[in-house]
């Protein structure tokens, strides 16, 4: 585990429908029950985490929400303008302080999530990021303000977030994927842009939902184990081990691809047989992290 997400800031992105929240919570539990203090900074304001993250006995991990909002009244709070902040943003026009100022809302969460990592209270913050599509624009965001601010508060804010994301040492990216062709192709995009445009470490990917459980019988196997049964039930079992198999020549090719594309270090997360994900679940799989799931090279399964 320690080998493959490393202390510092990570930022956990995907593609909207990959696992990307599910991805960050068991990364957070692995880390913890590896020793490491966590925290967990959720964007988006879905409760959701906070239910698969209950406290555990013996680790150190804490969970707290950060809006573009609250950061930027924190943040006039800070510069000097206290007695206004809070009105102005209970009237809305914080938000349109972060329209009227493209990158001031991104600047001001990623500052947020400086502060935690300069703290020294954490060993691991883990952040629930946006979907791919806005990822790079959200990690772009301090170089475009560095680059159009010559001064002042602003520009020592993008400059302090500039210099967070592109330290190898204090963090990286995890991008999340899913075992099929289009979440894999627009990961391999999005890992180019954030390298082109943002100069930040990219860690492992993150494979989520692999259908990695019992071997297909063969079909001498196969044959022997419908012996008996009545004909719907030969026509059913045949059905699902015939889709089984699909989707596991699908996602063998996937991952084939991703390793071509992205020759970087891979995290395997099995898709468990439930509807949803339940904190015990997070447990479950972050107990196969922490024990060795994780493949290391990249290509193998």
């Amino acid at each position: 585990m320690r080998s493959s997400i490393a202390s510092g800031v990570v930022i956990v992105a995907g593609k909207g429908g990959v696992g990307k929240t599910t991805v960050t919570a068991v990364l957070a539990r692995a880390a913890a029950r590896d020793g490491r203090r966590v925290l967990v900074v959720e964007l988006d304001g879905k409760a959701a985490i906070d239910d698969l993250l209950p406290s555990r006995e013996g680790e150190s991990l804490e969970v707290v929400h950060v809006s573009a909002p609250d950061a930027l009244e924190e943040y006039l709070n800070d510069h000097g303008f206290k007695r206004i902040a809070k009105r102005l943003n209970r009237t809305g026009v914080i938000d349109m302080i972060g329209t009227a100022a493209p990158g001031i809302d991104d600047i001001v969460v990623l500052g947020k999530v400086k502060q935690f990592e300069r703290s020294g209270d954490y060993d691991l913050v883990v952040v629930d990021g946006p979907a791919a599509g806005h990822a790079v624009t959200f990690l772009t965001s301090a170089r475009g303000l560095a680059d159009a601010v010559r001064g002042g508060p602003i520009r020592q804010q993008s400059d302090d977030v500039l210099e967070l994301l592109t330290d190898p040492e204090r963090c990286q990216a995890v991008l999340v994927a899913l075992p099929e062709t289009t979440p894999v192709n627009e990961t391999i995009e999005t890992a180019f842009a954030l390298e082109d445009e943002v100069g930040i470490r990219l860690g492992p990917i993150v494979v989520n939902g692999v259908d990695d459980g019992v071997a297909l019988p063969d079909d001498v196997s196969e044959a022997a184990a419908l012996e008996g049964l009545d004909d719907a039930s030969v026509r059913t079992l045949v059905a699902a081990a015939a889709f089984r198999r699909s989707r596991r020549a699908m996602e063998t090719e996937a991952l084939d691809r991703l390793a071509t594309g992205l020759p970087l270090a891979r995290i395997t997360i099995p898709a468990l047989p439930v509807a949803g994900l339940s904190a015990q679940d997070i447990d479950t799989l972050a107990d196969g992290l922490v024990n060795g799931v994780a493949d290391g090279s990249g290509g193998s399964r």
